[in-house]
């Protein structure tokens, strides 16, 4: 078994890894170089002391601090770990400590992991990552899990580089990926662990929410998962905060656009959805009083005909929409209209091939008359039907008036018991989104329309 400084040696032959100066205890207490990866140094270049070895890595980390892990070669366990040192003197004096002990010694740069970067593992076709943490991050609930060319083609349209993982598809490789470039070369790919030969794992099929999805939002991952499904998406500039601004989709043919806040979950119908242009600053600042929102979009116009909306409900496919841009449908202020025959067949079609990859899915589409654009991706099925949103059985129910809008039902909900079922009283679509507030808060609700 290699010790693990000979291991990082040999992964370091391998892709880049964060800068490190590994020592080894002489007989006498001290701390012996054994190997190194220094950026502007050749490999397990000499240094005159461990004293200089320590004071160049500082200077040359991205962090400028450093980690010091100890342990002993016939222990995998690893012992003390210090954490983020910025004093070369404390640095110095941590390893005279620990080299009293006999222990080895790996003191190696200090890597953000809240840089706004992803660490995780790659394994057969499998891709896994998360934000803010280690890529020991698989081992925890709400990873994203995608088919291994799909999470690198998605890594690289939104960072903006290609991830950089070697090895034979059935090595597992740990890694992490960072805006800025870190490591002995000077990348934005950092390999931490290569095990050969670990075995080969299926593609799962995605899912979300999940950390990263939250991490630029939700709408956001949404669409990124139509266009990698071969779906028509319209252009979109991507403003998040945590990650640079970046785009996808392609064009729609029309100058206009417009601005869509993008929360970390669906909310719908709560944050703004504005056509044209709006300050996305003053727009944060007024509305995202609770840090819900991962980011605003701006997306092109799609010039429409027909827009509305598809669920996969209790009976089948539900599809819904009206002539124009169809906010009346969503907002559940109007009803759905009959569609044309190539409408229906074109929103069944995308709905199929999204439907197949991901399972049962929402969208909200736009027709130009020409084709069909999707303007939002949700995974998911529902129990709706005609004259139910969600079925059960209820002690009590309650009535709401769908004329007073969402936000008065968003307060209603809140002050309904858990043994009280809902009435809506009134005309809305089952794919609106009063109905998709309604099957959120997930009690028993049906549908009272008014007779015409």
């Amino acid at each position: 078994m290699l010790h693990k400084d000979m291991a990082l040696d040999r992964l370091a032959e391998t892709g880049n890894v964060a800068q490190y100066v590994a020592l080894r205890p002489n007989d006498d207490g001290s701390q012996a170089i054994s190997t190194s990866r220094v950026a502007g140094r050749e490999p397990n270049q000499p240094f005159t002391s461990v004293e200089e070895a320590i004071e160049i890595l500082l200077a040359r980390s991205s962090e400028m601090a450093v980690n010091i892990r100890s342990y002993l070669p016939q222990d995998p366990r690893s012992r003390e770990f210090v954490y983020r040192l910025t004093d070369h003197a404390q640095i110095v004096s941590h390893i005279e400590r620990l080299a009293t002990q006999g222990l080895h010694l790996i003191v190696n740069e200090t890597i953000d992991v809240e840089d706004g970067g992803v660490s995780g593992v790659v394994q057969g076709d499998v891709i896994e990552f998360a934000p803010d943490d280690t890529p020991r991050a698989v081992e925890k609930p709400g990873i994203a899990s995608l088919p291994r060319a799909m999470g690198l083609s998605l890594l690289r349209d939104i960072y903006g580089f290609d991830v950089d993982l070697p090895g034979a598809p059935t090595d597992r490789v740990e890694f992490s990926i960072h805006p800025r470039p870190s490591g002995w070369r000077q990348t934005h790919t950092l390999l931490w662990e290569i095990e050969a030969d670990a075995g080969g794992r299926d593609a799962p099929a995605p899912s979300w929410p999940n950390r990263f999805s939250r991490h630029i939002g939700d709408k956001a991952f949404g669409l990124l998962m139509a266009s990698a499904h071969g779906a028509n998406v319209p252009r979109t500039l991507v403003i998040p905060r945590r990650v640079a601004p970046f785009s996808f989709g392609e064009p729609t043919g029309s100058a206009e656009i417009w601005t869509r806040t993008c929360p970390q979950e669906p909310r719908p119908g709560l944050y703004t959805t504005v056509r044209g242009w709006t300050d996305p600053f003053k727009l944060l600042e007024s509305e995202d009083h609770l840090g819900e929102i991962a980011s605003v979009l701006s997306q092109q116009n799609v010039p429409a005909a027909f827009a509305g909306a598809a669920i996969a409900g209790a009976e089948g496919l539900i599809i819904e929409g009206r002539a124009g841009d169809g906010d009346t449908l969503m907002l559940g202020m109007a009803l759905p209209e009959t569609l044309p025959e190539q409408i229906l067949h074109d929103v069944e079609a995308a709905y199929s091939a999204l439907a197949s990859r991901l399972g049962p899915v929402r969208i909200e589409w736009v027709h130009d008359s020409s084709k069909l654009w999707v303007v939002q991706l949700h995974v998911g099925a529902t129990s709706s039907s005609e004259g139910w949103l969600t079925r059960g059985d209820a002690e009590t129910w309650v009535e709401f008036d769908v004329s007073e809008g969402l936000n008065a039902l968003r307060a209603f909900l809140d002050g309904i018991s858990a043994d009280t079922g809902l009435i809506l009283d009134g005309d809305v679509g089952l794919t609106s989104h009063i109905a998709d507030v309604v099957r959120k808060w997930g009690g028993p609700a049906r549908i009272r329309r008014r007779k015409q």
